[in-house]
């Protein structure tokens, strides 16, 4: 065979590979974003209790932070300016939760271990973190996202860029920047 034949042949059946590949990768479902409605959700929190997302509708806004694994350097510090900064949020009137695929038992340690006053949410089989698109092919734990959702149930604001640190804080003024504050 004449080597040019041949390496047309060669990157022909690369071509043709790269397509198959392509075609039989599942797709990433579509993350939601700003004026979608948010995913539903029934989680079981680190107080023994199931929050539900409908359970807001029409009486407050939610905020829901992902992070994720318990115990962890950056996730202590997130949920620990929660738990710091709880009289403030609260003063919001907004529901506000953070939210791993950690097992309730491991969240419920985690949320002791930092003298939580409010939940954290656990969604060990992912199905939630995956509608919220934090979970994802290539991303078994949960990406480090904060939701903001209005009382009818929509998304107002996602933050993909979370400073650790002072996580609460940034929520807060998030809150009133939004006008979400006591809504």
């Amino acid at each position: 065979m004449n080597r040019r034949i041949g390496r047309k042949v060669s990157w022909f059946g690369f071509g043709i590979g790269i397509v198959l590949a392509s075609a039989l990768t599942p797709a990433r479902a579509a993350e939601p974003k700003v004026g979608d409605k948010a995913p539903e959700f029934k989680l079981m929190g680190s107080d023994g209790k199931t929050h539900d997302l409908s359970e807001y509708k029409g009486k407050s806004a939610v905020v829901l932070a992902w992070f994720p694994k318990a115990f962890t350097g950056g996730c202590t510090k997130e949920c620990k300016s929660f738990a710091g900064a709880g009289e403030s949020l609260r003063g919001l009137k907004v529901a506000y939760f953070t939210a791993s695929v950690d097992e309730p038992k491991l969240n419920k340690e985690f949320a002791e271990s930092l003298n939580c006053d409010y939940p954290i949410l656990s969604d060990p089989d992912k199905s939630v973190a995956k509608a919220y698109g934090v979970v994802h092919e290539g991303r078994a734990v949960p990406e480090r996202w904060t939701f903001y959702i209005d009382k009818q149930g929509v998304i107002k604001a996602v933050d993909k860029k979370v400073n650790t640190d002072k996580a609460a804080d940034d929520v807060a003024a998030k809150i009133k920047e939004l006008g979400l504050a006591g809504e």
